[in-house]
């Protein structure tokens, strides 16, 4: 059971490693989001990763099992951390150079509809919340659940920024875009 924590610590290490090196391939910004839209989000964020990594003062409070750590618990929950990773990564490669840990709109910004943007158009949220609730499995407690959904309000208070860009960047194919593809959740959401 040890071996499963250690290695779903290990995948998210790989995702920071792929995430910072391919940061340095992006284009350059041409419009950027305020300081104070990315606070909304980035403070919800630190939130739920201390309520999901039990650390801070909510700790204590949100500490309580509410899935027994066994291995089976330890097992799905990397499995899910690491399919979540995988997908997160795959639609970061298919938007290439586009990318921003921002909400910003690049050079010669495109509109990327292949790959997993064919299935949803936030297909790195939809991993990274997949990967958050493989880890929140793992650990089992009421804090790392509750920070799943404050994880999931943060990236879908982010998305909605985006999608504001992206439809005035790209209007009418956007707008198309919008009714043919689910934001976060294939088929659903």
């Amino acid at each position: 059971m040890p071996d499963s924590y250690r290695m779903i610590g290990w995948a998210w290490a790989v995702m920071l490693v792929i995430w910072i090196g391919a940061s340095l391939a992006s284009k350059k910004t041409v419009r950027r989001e305020s300081l104070r839209s990315q606070f909304r989000y980035v403070s919800l964020g630190l939130v739920a990763g201390l309520l999901i990594s039990g650390k801070g003062p909510l700790g204590t409070l949100t500490g309580r099992q509410i899935i027994a750590r066994t291995p089976l618990s330890a097992n799905v929950g990397l499995v899910l951390t690491v399919a979540g990773i995988a997908i997160a990564c795959w639609a970061r490669f298919v938007l290439g150079r586009n990318w921003s840990g921002w909400v910003t709109v690049k050079q010669d910004h495109e509109l990327v509809r292949s790959g997993p943007y064919r299935i949803v158009r936030h297909p790195i949220y939809s991993g990274v919340l997949l990967a958050l609730l493989g880890t929140a499995t793992a650990v089992g407690t009421v804090g790392a659940f509750l920070g799943v959904i404050l994880a999931a309000l943060a990236l879908r208070m982010k998305s909605l920024q985006e999608e504001t860009f992206m439809q005035q960047q790209f209007q009418a194919q956007y707008t198309t875009y919008k009714q043919n593809v689910k934001a976060l959740i294939p088929f659903v959401w």
